[in-house]
């Protein structure tokens, strides 16, 4: 009888666990299935690592003057590149005051050792509306030397297009709320002009901007230190930031044991040699 039941309980467990997979996935499915709004349709980030930004495209910066995109990219200073829009009712102000917060922590200023350059996504919008946006991110910022490294730009529909198209920046004109649909994310471009990381969200923790920007900055700026952090945390698009790489943790891992294991074997050998040594004098003498 005792067979039996324990059998039985078997049965129901399996069972059990078998509709509760059943429920789960249908559930994933179910949520998978659900199409997006219509207003984020074909609004998304298609990474685009390793492409070149098109540094021959003309904008016009806060001051009213037209300049070539390349004139921030003196292939000194890593780039941290926002597309939004200025008259933005929400998100775009969350992304540029996410990353003043962040970059408030860190010692680097815009203008020294990095370069921030935003683009507006709306052909409307001129310099006056630019100008305004930067003064009230330089004051939130609290750096008055930083505006030299701030730069807010409009441009004409072709120059966005390209531009939003190199990064993979992909957004919509929302004609019912008379509004853009877009993603929130920093793009950050080596001096080069070259794309290297894609940072989500609106908050962003000061080490994963000060590591991202090390990751852009192709050796020009960091501390040793930084590069070896680099090498042993990778950005993690789920949680917007950079997680530890457990590959290079474990080789950096089993570097170590092997020098420890030679030094500790090269004493023992330094040591039996000194005994010998000590040894040999004494039976001569």
């Amino acid at each position: 009888m005792a067979a039996g039941r324990d059998t039985t309980f078997l049965t129901i467990l399996v069972g059990t666990l078998f509709m509760a997979s059943l429920t789960y996935s249908y559930a994933v499915t179910t949520e998978r299935a659900e199409p997006l709004p219509e207003e984020l349709e074909n609004v998304d980030i298609v990474e685009r690592r390793g492409d070149s930004v098109p540094l021959d495209l003309t904008f016009t910066d806060e001051t009213g003057q037209q300049v070539p995109l390349r004139r921030y990219f003196d292939a000194e200073r890593p780039v941290i590149l926002v597309l939004g829009y200025y008259r933005c009712p929400m998100l775009c102000n969350l992304v540029l005051s996410g990353l003043i917060d962040g970059l408030k922590p860190l010692e680097w200023t815009p203008g020294q050792e990095f370069e921030i350059v935003s683009v507006s996504i709306d052909p409307t919008e001129g310099p006056d509306v630019a100008r305004a946006k930067k003064e009230n991110y330089l004051r939130a910022y609290g750096r008055p030397s930083a505006g030299a490294g701030f730069h807010f730009l409009t441009g004409k529909q072709e120059d966005i297009e390209k531009l939003a198209g190199a990064i993979g920046f992909k957004y919509r004109w929302v004609e019912e709320r008379k509004e853009y649909a877009h993603a929130a994310v920093l793009t950050f471009v080596t001096p080069e002009g070259v794309i290297s990381q894609y940072v989500y969200g609106v908050l962003h923790e000061p080490r994963t901007l000060r590591l991202a920007l090390v990751d852009a900055s192709s050796g020009t700026i960091g501390t040793a230190l930084d590069r070896v952090l680099l090498y042993c945390f990778h950005y993690d698009s789920k949680t917007g930031q950079y997680t530890p790489a457990v590959m290079n943790l474990l080789k950096i891992g089993a570097i170590l044991t092997v020098v420890l294991l030679g030094a500790f074997l090269l004493m023992l050998w330094r040591r039996d040699a000194s005994r010998a040594r000590a040894q040999a004098t004494g039976a001569l003498g």
